[in-house]
């Protein structure tokens, strides 16, 4: 596990797009296509403007597929849609083909929702494990990860899969990877900003280990990069 911080967000955006360009030319020089995993909340905005902007060129769009770590249970056309956000910064600077991006149906109840997804996920593997190459995720200041809250079924979900979870702080439910399929990812980069986070930074890189508290502590690629990108702010109580 490895911590990069920045002075600020626009220095941490430019250096983690570098690292997105370098993992995407790789697989698609590997594999012949980038299989990237987007995050949402208001933290990845900048990012995704850089790379469908400035640094547009810089990867192969037609060999990269997106999929989302998390969304919330509201329908495609409403603002909290992840999805949404993500076409709005990001997909709508890029001419990308069809089939290229795998929203999750929130038409669908949430448990169909979820099964749905991972059955998307399947048949883009082909039925073999589903290995990401980038996960990109945020943490809430409850140290939340994509969907998985405190206190939830989540924390306790051991298998690689997507699942549809109640989050009672929150009145809703939400649909989400788990931590054992973000686990099989190659490569997992956390974007966190702001002196609101900086407490459960510190909880999640202490000692002490407490999943059902801390859920961004069961991040922990099997055979995978993790890093995490933040500002001062956000660092600011870890110890070094």
């Amino acid at each position: 596990m490895k911590l990069n911080i920045f002075k600020s967000q626009e220095e941490l955006n430019e250096q983690l797009a570098q690292q997105v360009i370098k993992i995407a030319n790789k697989a698609i020089a590997d594999k012949n296509r980038f299989d990237f995993v987007l995050t949402g909340g208001s933290s990845p905005k900048g990012l995704y403007k850089l790379l469908s902007t400035t640094y547009k060129d810089q990867i192969d769009w037609d060999k990269t597929y997106f999929f989302f770590g998390d969304e919330r249970t509201v329908l495609p056309f409403e603002k909290d849609y992840n999805g949404l956000m993500a076409k709005e910064s990001f997909f709508d600077n890029l001419e990308l083909k069809d089939g290229h991006i795998f929203y999750v149906d929130t038409n669908l109840p949430p448990e169909e929702a979820a099964a749905d997804y991972k059955q998307k996920l399947d048949e883009h593997f082909a039925g073999a494990p589903v290995v990401f190459d980038l996960i990109l995720l945020g943490m809430g200041d409850d140290a939340h990860t994509a969907s998985i809250f405190p206190q939830t079924d989540l924390v306790g979900n051991k298998e690689a899969t997507v699942a549809s979870v109640w989050v009672e702080k929150l009145d809703t439910n939400r649909v989400s990877l788990t931590a054992p399929l973000i686990n099989q990812a190659k490569n997992v980069f956390f974007i966190t900003f702001g002196e609101n986070k900086a407490e459960a930074l510190a909880k999640v890189f202490g000692e002490d280990k407490d999943f059902t508290n801390y859920p961004s502590q069961l991040i922990q690629p099997v055979n995978g990069d993790l890093q995490w990108f933040v500002d001062e702010a956000a660092a600011s109580l870890v110890k070094a």
